[in-house]
């Protein structure tokens, strides 16, 4: 499903070439290859001494991709992986270290900071038009059905995790980059909507961030039929709620001409994409992360969601899951 995201997205876009698929399920590879008139291999190392490929996207089941990355690597092939860019920090580390000595770039698909209300809030945030930020909160109300998990969803050595390593990572990859690391944190989790999987389908967490605001991180797949995500940032000057991705509030105390176009633009709430069907989502903000990544690539600069800062999501999210399982508070 997310390949067939991937290789839309890569059509869309003027400078790149869709090459071909790899799977290890050949047939699977050959189908999705003859849709869209391109190659197809059967193994990672037979696509990787194809001289056409410059850039390998990942779309493995997450606990699987570091063998491809590494792999990829050491062929002198640029990576761009789907989230989470691993399920533990070790594998992480070691595709970086991969990537770093091949002199090549490692990059994580994180498409929700390429929504523009994304870029209007963190200005509104660099230029301290909330004040004093004291609560900043992400929401993931969503609903996967049992038929969802009779695969490798839920597995704690495929999906590294459950309602946040899969579906909430997003939300959690966009408060990180908005508000910056967080200081500590606790956190409680179940699975009383899907009992039969091994992970969590609802987790809350509660967060002190570096800054010194509180938040609250909370995620599920057990809502029925689903809501719309959600972003809530508030401080002594103003508040902002972001609904899917259109601003929902965005009120300060210096209200100008500026913010009335803002609401008039991102003030009706649109999309749903994902609430209860991981297919229905539009692929263009997929797009606008691989035109990043291939423009950092040409101009040689750094990717701004490169392996460390893809790692930090990731980082937070076992650390939630530390302390759910013990109970504590963690500071760090």
């Amino acid at each position: 499903m997310i390949a067939d995201f991937h290789a839309r997205a890569i059509q869309s876009l003027p400078n790149a070439t869709l090459v071909g698929f790899s799977n290890i399920r050949k047939e699977k590879a050959e189908v999705i290859a003859k849709k869209y008139g391109v190659k197809s291999w059967d193994t990672t190392s037979s696509m990787l001494q194809s001289d056409e490929i410059e850039i390998v996207m990942i779309a493995t089941p997450s606990g699987a991709h570091i063998e491809p990355a590494i792999e990829a690597a050491r062929y002198g092939k640029h990576v761009l992986c789907e989230k989470p860019l691993e399920i533990k920090l070790d594998r992480i580390d070691r595709m970086i270290e991969a990537h770093e000595k091949a002199g090549t770039y490692l990059g994580g698909i994180f498409n929700f900071r390429y929504n523009e209300t994304t870029q209007i809030i963190k200005e509104a945030i660099d230029n301290e038009r909330l004040g004093v930020i004291t609560y900043a909160a992400v929401y993931v109300p969503w609903w996967r059905t049992d038929e969802y998990y009779k695969g490798w969803h839920g597995t704690w050595d495929l999906d590294g995790g459950g309602a946040l390593m899969n579906q909430s990572i997003h939300m959690i990859d966009l408060l990180q980059y908005l508000m910056g690391p967080v200081d500590s944190l606790g956190a409680l989790y179940s699975r009383q909507g899907h009992p039969q999987i091994e992970t969590e389908d609802t987790a809350v967490s509660i967060v002190q961030f570096r800054n010194k605001a509180l938040g609250v991180i909370y995620g599920t797949t057990a809502s029925y039929p689903g809501q719309f995500r959600r972003l809530e940032i508030t401080g002594t000057k103003g508040t902002i709620v972001l609904v899917e991705n259109s601003l929902h509030v965005w009120q300060f105390t210096d209200m100008n001409e500026e913010d009335t176009k803002i609401i008039q633009k991102y003030g009706k709430i649109e999309g749903g994409g994902g609430v209860s069907d991981p297919a229905a989502i539009s692929y263009t903000n997929h797009a606008k992360n691989i035109a990043a990544f291939i423009t950092a690539i040409e101009k040689g600069i750094p990717f701004e969601i490169d392996g460390n800062e893809a790692r930090k999501s990731v980082a937070l999210i076992l650390d939630i899951y530390q302390a759910a399982n013990t109970r504590i508070i963690i500071d760090y």
